[in-house]
């Protein structure tokens, strides 16, 4: 099928930093191959990839299936295309999904979605916002750091995320060449380094 062996042949070339970026680079590709024939093929297919990542993000036992380097490539199969078709899910996003466990790596999914999310915002002119939390977060936080970095003076904000329990609380937030730390993490080691300062 010509959208597999193109994902797969993209996840081979080495122009693009990163292995998420080239499985993402390749999706993006296939999108624009798609829209001579379906104009709204790109919105399609980010829809589709934005809501497998939405069931990753909001679902822990997806979390663990697609992280689980146990599973052998037929049960991941059998799997992740059930989830895809009940949740509706296009051919494109089923074909990457296909190539990464063909290749052992769906536990690349996370990773090649906020790739593909974050390439396109770039050629939309949108900012790429890339949040980690401690925990998943919800349409009203999300709504609330759009807002704050909006009157910060970051317009077209697109935001990633993603969830890193190490930081314990709060959230880390770059975007662009800022990097804003409010982690429980970071202000204990502040702390920590204060303490040792005052002995």
């Amino acid at each position: 099928m010509a959208s597999a062996e193109t994902i797969a042949a993209a996840s081979q070339s080495p122009n693009t930093a990163g292995m998420a970026g080239r499985y993402a680079q390749a999706l993006l590709a296939l999108a624009d191959d798609r829209r001579q024939a379906d104009p709204g093929a790109t919105d399609r297919i980010a829809g589709d990839l934005d809501r497998l990542f939405g069931l990753w993000r909001d679902d822990a036992n997806f979390r663990a299936f697609v992280g689980d380097p146990r599973l052998d490539a037929q049960a991941q199969r059998r799997g992740a295309f059930g989830i895809i078709e009940r949740a509706g899910i296009g051919d494109e996003v089923r074909n990457l999904v296909g190539v990464l466990i063909a290749n052992r790596r769906l536990w690349a999914l996370p990773q090649v979605a906020q790739n593909f999310g974050a390439i396109l915002a770039e050629r939309r002119g949108q900012q790429a916002a890339e949040v980690t939390s401690a925990h998943p977060l919800s349409d009203t936080q999300r709504a609330q750091i759009t807002a704050r970095l909006t009157e910060a003076g970051y317009s077209g904000v697109k935001l990633t995320e993603r969830v890193d329990p190490s930081i314990l609380g709060g959230l880390v937030v770059r975007i662009g060449s800022r990097l804003y730390d409010s982690s429980i993490k970071s202000k204990l080691q502040r702390l920590q380094y204060a303490l040792k300062g005052a002995a």
